[in-house]
C-alpha cells in the first residue's frame, strides 16, 4: 500500500528531474512513483525520512569569495603588477615622489574595483529572498502549515490565491487556478492551470499548464498538487545553479589593456636589453647601465592610465544616469561602446507591456479604427458586451485595473462611449459562469429593462461552435463560420491574440448549474484581435542600432507568431527571417548553433539555459553581446553576457543584481543612447593612451638612440 513506512535501510523513491517529464504523466502514476496517497499525503515519519534523504527545500549557493580575496584579486591585472614593480624600483632608486604617486594610483584603482565586486555578488541572495516562508500540506490526512524548507518530494501541497508556490508541483486539482509565472517565463499574463496530462515531453515551461513552479504566485482560484521537485532540483534551483556556474568575462577594454600591457612590457624589455648591451660594449659601467635600463623601463610605463580609465568610466556613468541608464559596474560603461549584438526581450522593452485591441471583425468586415462606427446594430451589441461582461474597473483617478485582456476590452468600450459604471446602473450582472481552462470561455448574465441577456466571450474555437446566427446591421443573419475562421487564422498569423464575443437573450434567468443549455444557440457578435503593441520609439531605435553596426536579436518567452510579428514591425526581423523556438534550439548541437547563430534574429519559447547557449555561441563568433532581461529566468544570461542590462521599473531584484546596467525607463531606445555614450568614452580612453604613449615614447627613443650617436652614458 502507498506510503507504508520504509523498511530498515530502504531508500525513498528515486527521482530524476532531468528525465522525468512530470507534465506528461497521470497524477495517479506519479503518486505511485512517489509512494504517496493524494487524499492523505505523507505520514510524519515518512516526511522526516525524505527530508533526511533529499535535504532541505532551499536554494544553496557556493561559498562566496571573502572580502580579502576580492581585494587581493584587484592586484592580479598585468598592468597593475607592472606598476607595482615600477613603484618598488623607483623607491630603490630613491625617487620617492614617483613611488608615492604610483602607489596612490594602484590603491585607488583597487578600492574602486573592490567596491564594484562587492555590489555584484548579490544575485544569489536576491534569488533566495523569493523563497516562500510557509506552505500548506497534507500530512497523515490532516491539513497543516509547515516551513517551506520542510516540503519534500511526494508532499501534497495546497494552493490558494496569494500563495507563493513552495516547490515544483504536478497539479492534481485546479479550480479556476491562475498563476503568475513572469519570474520564470518573462511573460506578464497569468496562466490558467489544469490537472490533465500533456502529451509533448518537450513543452516549454510556459506551456506546462498542469505544473506549478517554485517561486511563482497563485493569483486566483485554488488547487493542489504533488511536490515532484524541491530545492536545487526545481526550475528555480536550476537557475540558481546557472548563476553560480557563470563565467566571469573581462570587458573588451580590459582584454585590450592586458594585451597592450604584455606587448608594451615585451617591447620595453627588448629596448632595455639593447641599451644595456650597447652601453657595456662601449665600456660603460655595468651598474650604471643597469640603472639606466631600469629607469627606462619605469619611464615607459603609463602609470596614470588606470586612474584615467577609472575616472573616465565614473564620469561616463554619471552622464548615463541622466539618460535613464544606471551603471552598476564601472567597466560596463566602456563595454557598451564595444557591443556588436543586442539580445533583447520583447515584453516591456520593445513593446509597451500592455494589451491593446488592434482589430475588430464583425458582420464580415475588419475595422482598425472603430471610434466613428455607428453605435447601432451589431456595433451597439458588441460594445455593450465589452463593457458589461468585463471584470476590469476604473478608479476615481482614472487608473484602470484588472487582467490585461479585460482592461484592453474595457478601454475599447469606454473610448466608444460605453461606460461600464454607468451601464451597470440599469444592467446589473445577475450571475456568471467563470472562465475555466476546459471551456475556455466565460458567460455573464445581465438584467436590463425586464429582460435578461447573456454575453459569452472566450477562445474562438470554444465560442464559434456554440453560435447558430450572427449579428448584422439589420438584425440577425446566417452565420458564415468559414469566413470567421479565416479571419481568426489571419489575425493569429499577424501575432494577434483573438477573442470571440457572442450573445443570447433569455425570457427568464436559467439555472447556473445547467452550463450546456446556457452556452448554446448563441448569436456571434464579433472577434477582437489584441497584442502588446511596439513602443513608438522602438523602430527608430532599432534602425539606429543597425546603422551603428549593432545587430538586434529578439529572445522572448512568448509564442512564435507573436514574437515574429513584433520583430518585423520594429525592424528586428525582415519578411524573410524565421523564428527559432525553444524545442528547435534544443534539437541543435552547439556546433550547428554556432554556425547558424549569426543569421537568426528571433527566438521564442526559450528557457534560461538556452539563452546562455545563444550568448555563448555569439561570443565564440567574436561578438560582444549585450543581453536585456527582467525576470529570474533572464539572470543567468545577464551574468554570462559581456554586459547584462536589467529593467528598472518592471524587473526583478534577481535580474538587477545579475546585471551591469539598469534601464530606469525599461526602454530599448535608452540602450542605444547609452551605447553612443559608451563609444565616446571608449574613444576618449584610446586618445589618452595615444597621448601618454607619445610622450613616453619620446623618453624611450632618446635613451635608446643615444649610444648609437656616440653620446656618453653619463649624459642621459
Amino acid at each position: 500500500m502507498a506510503n507504508e513506512p520504509l523498511a530498515a535501510g530502504e531508500s525513498p523513491p528515486a527521482i530524476n528531474n532531468d528525465n522525468d517529464a512530470w507534465h506528461t504523466q497521470h497524477v495517479d502514476a506519479i503518486a505511485g512513483k512517489l509512494d504517496v496517497r493524494p487524499d492523505a499525503g505523507l505520514s510524519a515519519d515518512e516526511a522526516a525520512k525524505r527530508a533526511a534523504s533529499y535535504g532541505a527545500n532551499e536554494l544553496r549557493e557556493k561559498p562566496v569569495r571573502s572580502a580579502w580575496r576580492m581585494l587581493l584579486d584587484q592586484f592580479a591585472d598585468f598592468m597593475i603588477l607592472a606598476l607595482i614593480a615600477a613603484a618598488v624600483i623607483s623607491g630603490i632608486l630613491g625617487d620617492l615622489k614617483d613611488t608615492l604617486a604610483i602607489a596612490v594610483i594602484v590603491l585607488l584603482n583597487a578600492v574602486i574595483g573592490f567596491l564594484q565586486e562587492m555590489r555584484a555578488e548579490k544575485a544569489m541572495s536576491a534569488l533566495k529572498k523569493m523563497a516562500v516562508t510557509n506552505a500548506i500540506v497534507l500530512r497523515g490526512g490532516e491539513r497543516i502549515a509547515i516551513p517551506a524548507t520542510e516540503v519534500v518530494p511526494g508532499d501534497i501541497v495546497l494552493l490558494e490565491a496569494g500563495n507563493v508556490v513552495p516547490a515544483d508541483l504536478r497539479l492534481d486539482e485546479a479550480v479556476q487556478l491562475k498563476i503568475d509565472e513572469s519570474v520564470l517565463t518573462g511573460e506578464s499574463a497569468t496562466v490558467e492551470k489544469h490537472g490533465n496530462s500533456l502529451p509533448d515531453p518537450s513543452l516549454p515551461l510556459g506551456d506546462r499548464k498542469n505544473m506549478a513552479f517554485k517561486g511563482t504566485i497563485a493569483t486566483y482560484g485554488r488547487g493542489s498538487g504533488i511536490a515532484v521537485a524541491t530545492g536545487m532540483t526545481t526550475e528555480l534551483g536550476k537557475i540558481a545553479t546557472l548563476l553560480d556556474t557563470g563565467i566571469k568575462l573581462k570587458t573588451p577594454l580590459q582584454q585590450r589593456l592586458a594585451r597592450f600591457g604584455r606587448h608594451l612590457a615585451l617591447a620595453v624589455f627588448v629596448i632595455c636589453v639593447i641599451v644595456f648591451v650597447a652601453g657595456l660594449s662601449r665600456g660603460e659601467k655595468a651598474l650604471l647601465m643597469f640603472l639606466t635600463a631600469v629607469s627606462l623601463a619605469v619611464a615607459a610605463i603609463p602609470e596614470a592610465l588606470p586612474a584615467i580609465v577609472s575616472i573616465s568610466l565614473a564620469l561616463g556613468a554619471r552622464k548615463m544616469v541622466a539618460r535613464h541608464a544606471l551603471i552598476r559596474s564601472l567597466p560596463a560603461v566602456e563595454t557598451l561602446g564595444s557591443v556588436t549584438y543586442i539580445c533583447t526581450d520583447k515584453t516591456g522593452t520593445l513593446t509597451e507591456n500592455r494589451m491593446r485591441v488592434e482589430e475588430i471583425y464583425t458582420d464580415g468586415a475588419s475595422v482598425r479604427d472603430w471610434r466613428d462606427v455607428p453605435k447601432e446594430g451589431q456595433w451597439d451589441s458588441l460594445f455593450t458586451a465589452l463593457a458589461l461582461s468585463n471584470d476590469a474597473s476604473r478608479s476615481r483617478d482614472g487608473q484602470t485595473t484588472g487582467d490585461p485582456t479585460e482592461v484592453a476590452l474595457y478601454l475599447v468600450a469606454l473610448e466608444s462611449g460605453y461606460d461600464k459604471a454607468i451601464m451597470e446602473e440599469t444592467a446589473k450582472r445577475v450571475f456568471e459562469l467563470p472562465f475555466d481552462s476546459d471551456r475556455k470561455r466565460m458567460t455573464t448574465f445581465h438584467r436590463q429593462d425586464g429582460n435578461t441577456v447573456a454575453f459569452t466571450k472566450g477562445a474562438p474555437e470554444s465560442v464559434l461552435p456554440l453560435c447558430t446566427a450572427a449579428a448584422a446591421a439589420q438584425g440577425e443573419a446566417a452565420i458564415d463560420k468559414d469566413s470567421i475562421l479565416a479571419a481568426v487564422d489571419r489575425m493569429a498569423a499577424e501575432g494577434l491574440r483573438v477573442i470571440a464575443i457572442a450573445r443570447r437573450k433569455w425570457d427568464a434567468i436559467p439555472q447556473p448549474q445547467d452550463k450546456e443549455r446556457i452556452e448554446k444557440d448563441l448569436v456571434f457578435l464579433g472577434l477582437l484581435g489584441m497584442m502588446d503593441p511596439p513602443r513608438a520609439e522602438a523602430k527608430e531605435a532599432v534602425s539606429l542600432c543597425k546603422s551603428a553596426g549593432i545587430v538586434p536579436v529578439m529572445i522572448t518567452g512568448d509564442h512564435a507568431a507573436t514574437a515574429l510579428a513584433i520583430a518585423r514591425q520594429v525592424g528586428v526581423a525582415s519578411d524573410t527571417d524565421i523564428v527559432v523556438t525553444g524545442p528547435e534550439l534544443a534539437a541543435m548541437d552547439d556546433e550547428t548553433l554556432r554556425k547558424r547563430v549569426m543569421d537568426i534574429r528571433v527566438y521564442a519559447r526559450v528557457d534560461p539555459a538556452q539563452k546562455i547557449r545563444i550568448v555563448d555561441a555569439l561570443q565564440k563568433q567574436g561578438q560582444f553581446v549585450a543581453m536585456t532581461g527582467d525576470g529570474v529566468n533572464d539572470a543567468p544570461a545577464l551574468k554570462r553576457a559581456d554586459i547584462g542590462i536589467a529593467m528598472g521599473k518592471g524587473g526583478t531584484d534577481v535580474a538587477r543584481e545579475a546585471s551591469s546596467l539598469v534601464l530606469l525607463d525599461d526602454n530599448f531606445a535608452t540602450i542605444v543612447s547609452a551605447i553612443r555614450e559608451g563609444r565616446h568614452i571608449f574613444d576618449n580612453i584610446l586618445k589618452f593612451i595615444r597621448y601618454t604613449m607619445t610622450s613616453n615614447s619620446a623618453e624611450i627613443w632618446v635613451i635608446f638612440l643615444a649610444p648609437f650617436f656616440g653620446l656618453n652614458s653619463a649624459w642621459y
